[in-house]
């Protein structure tokens, strides 16, 4: 096992583990995305990986990226490392699997509903809630549209939306739900059954599946990038929601 200062790596018979180590909630903040960042580049380096998945320890799977490092003086480095997980995750052939126990809201939702299959406990809840504090998914707006269609979408990713683990099962953005008592031995089960597949047909399926919808969804989230930089980062509602959230106040929108 490896462990970096934010997560533990391990890999086994084909498959890696990533489970972030920031307890209770798995704030992502950068120095956190840095670990994950080089966590990836060094797991998927090996081209005969099945399978990566990522968990958590915790009662929640990922509260999201840190508030705080979306400040003006942050949000360019924490654009450029949170990003840089989900180009990494789209580039790889090995399939990539969400084991969410708990809370995936903002940043772990898009972590979660980014990867390939997503394994949930009937205790998880996905959720979206960036608008509330003034700005916007542009990972979940990027890659929303085609996993649940565009108005479910637009409701997750423009109202904030949260759903439970049941409802997200129905909509698509979830492939297997288990009952919490049995979730880390459902996970085990599940991962069991892939080690028993050809790693490299494993691959090449994903690939054949996967292809055209990974180069849309990066093509989306540049522009995305482009739009929440130049246009959203500009708007004085955007730094009203980030200070309102920090000062634990109601924020006084503007409306511009």
């Amino acid at each position: 096992m490896n462990r970096y200062e934010f997560l533990t790596v391990d890999i086994a018979d084909g498959i890696a583990a990533i489970r972030m180590d920031r307890p209770p909630l798995n704030v992502l903040h950068n120095a956190m995305m840095a670990d994950f960042n080089a966590a990836l580049e060094s797991v998927l380096s090996d081209g005969k990986l099945a399978a990566l998945v990522i968990r958590a320890a915790g009662k929640a799977f990922s509260a999201g990226v840190d508030v705080a490092d979306h400040s003006a003086e942050k949000v360019g480095e924490m654009i450029h490392q949170f990003h840089g997980i989900f180009r990494r995750l789209a580039a790889t052939d090995a399939l990539t699997i969400a084991a969410v126990q708990g809370a995936a809201l903002g940043g772990g939702c898009e972590l979660a509903c980014f990867c390939d299959i997503v394994l949930a406990s009937d205790r998880a809840k996905f959720g979206q809630p960036e608008v509330q504090v003034g700005v916007f998914p542009p990972v979940a707006a990027a890659m929303l549209p085609l996993q649940v269609g565009l108005k479910k979408a637009v409701e997750l990713a423009a109202l904030g939306a949260a759903i439970d683990a049941g409802e997200a099962h129905r909509i698509g953005l979830v492939n297997q739900v288990y009952p919490a008592s049995e979730f880390e031995t459902a996970v085990d089960n599940y991962l069991a059954g892939i080690r028993k597949l050809s790693r490299p047909v494993v691959r090449l399926a994903k690939r054949a599946t996967t292809l055209p919808a990974r180069q849309q969804i990066l093509a989306h989230l540049q522009q995305n990038e482009t739009l929440y930089m130049q246009e959203l980062m500009q708007l004085t509602d955007s730094h009203e929601g980030i200070a309102a959230f920090l000062e634990k106040r109601a924020p006084q929108w503007i409306h511009g």
